[in-house]
């Protein structure tokens, strides 16, 4: 791979305004955050370029602003949480990015932060728009990258920033992640199996063809087996499903059967009326009209405890089931020691990526042990399927 140009101590960074994008899109409710993993793992790299008396700019994104002035979706709990844990001057501009900004944080000393709202809530920023990229980039000196799950995004704050800052660079956790997956799959070890979760599986076809071409056994959970489960005939009750999937599903059986890869879907679910619900244990034969499958059954995770055993190398991501209720929690949270567990005592290499992954397993992350945990959803996925990412691609 071309050599990316990535961040590192003999930089001179002292009295620079240094433009951070970092991901701190977590999850909050009402304005309390609910899983601050993102932002701990970020707070030592700030620290860092703090110590080096850098005039530090702190750039991030919170989900998709239904419009310019949505602050539902503000950052300023994130700047609170941030305020507490570290030791610095630290400042929050709520207002939009414009050719005034840079006057008006001209203030900024060494060793202090400017934290920026939601840069989302800025018209240009998703449109990757060079008039933004221009005013984004006027008020940093040197830009750095630091945000992997958001590099498969072309957008003003990830993408187009680098045409106008040439000091651009890929920060420590970005380069980590790059690395880390990069050693596991050229090195992986067979037989592969690829645990994959989510809702759609528009959103994830590439992926998936791309996946049934490299593993050995795919292994399909979440929301998005539903889909499965109904092509083959049998009744998933009033439980989420994509409607035309027939046709891709018909077409990722056709490519798993040329490549030999098998295909494991859910056997038997726990269920509920409701999302809220408690948790009932149903097979395909006796699922009722008016239940949701929410989580895999133990016959299922029985199945992919001796998959993961017999496995030399896993990748994950994605829950089992609607975590958010711990009644749904338990396909998870087994997958997850199954897989630490192998890691540990077996040598399995495992990568574990996504948000939702990670907020699932939250309360036992500390307990397990992966090759790799990584932050990254989409973007972990479009890597390991072998796409180049906007985000990383400007900075070779």
């Amino acid at each position: 791979m071309e050599k990316i140009k990535s961040f590192s101590d003999s930089i001179n960074i002292e009295n620079k305004r240094v433009i951070l994008r970092s991901d701190f899109n977590v999850p909050i409710i009402n304005k309390l955050i609910q899983d601050n993993t993102r932002i701990n793992l970020s707070i030592p790299f700030i620290e860092n370029l703090l110590k080096r008396r850098a005039k530090l700019l702190l750039i991030s994104h919170l989900g998709r602003p239904k419009n310019e002035k949505d602050l539902t979706l503000s950052l300023k709990p994130v700047f609170n949480y941030l305020k507490e844990k570290l030791n610095s001057k630290m400042y929050f501009h709520s207002e939009k990015i414009t050719d005034k900004t840079k006057e008006k944080i001209s203030f900024l000393n060494t060793g202090e932060i400017i934290f920026f709202e939601n840069i989302r809530l800025n018209k240009g920023e998703i449109k990757n728009d060079d008039n933004f990229a221009k005013i984004l980039s006027s008020i940093g000196e040197i830009y750095i990258n630091d945000a992997f799950s958001c590099s498969h995004r072309k957008q003003t704050s990830i993408h187009k920033i680098t045409k106008y800052i040439k000091k651009s660079y890929a920060g420590p956790s970005l380069m980590r992640e790059i690395l880390t997956i990069d050693m596991a799959l050229n090195n992986k070890k067979k037989p592969t199996t690829c645990i994959i979760g989510g809702s759609k599986i528009s959103t994830k076809i590439g992926v998936i063809t791309s996946l049934v071409k490299k593993v050995d056994n795919l292994v399909l959970v979440g929301a998005m087996a539903n889909n499965f489960i109904k092509f083959k005939g049998d009744q998933v009750g009033k439980s989420l499903i994509e409607s035309g999937s027939e046709k891709i599903i018909k077409e990722i059986y056709k490519n798993a059967k040329i490549c030999n890869c098998k295909i494991i879907i859910p056997e038997d679910f726990a269920v509920s009326e409701t999302a809220d619900g408690s948790a009932n244990l149903r097979d395909l034969s006796n699922l009722k009209e008016n239940e949701i499958i929410l989580d895999i059954g133990p016959q299922t995770i029985e199945k992919i405890s001796q998959i993961i055993d017999s496995s030399k190398t896993v990748l994950w991501n994605g829950p089992a089931g609607y975590f958010e209720n711990k009644n749904f929690s338990k396909g998870t949270i087994s997958i997850a020691k199954k897989i630490s567990y192998n890691t540990n005592k077996k040598s399995l290499i495992s990568i574990i990526g996504g948000g939702d992954t990670i907020s699932a397993i939250k309360s036992d992350v500390s307990d397990l042990s992966f090759t790799h945990l990584s932050t990254a959803g989409g973007a972990f996925l479009e890597y390991i399927e072998g796409k180049n990412l906007p985000g990383i691609e400007v900075l070779k």
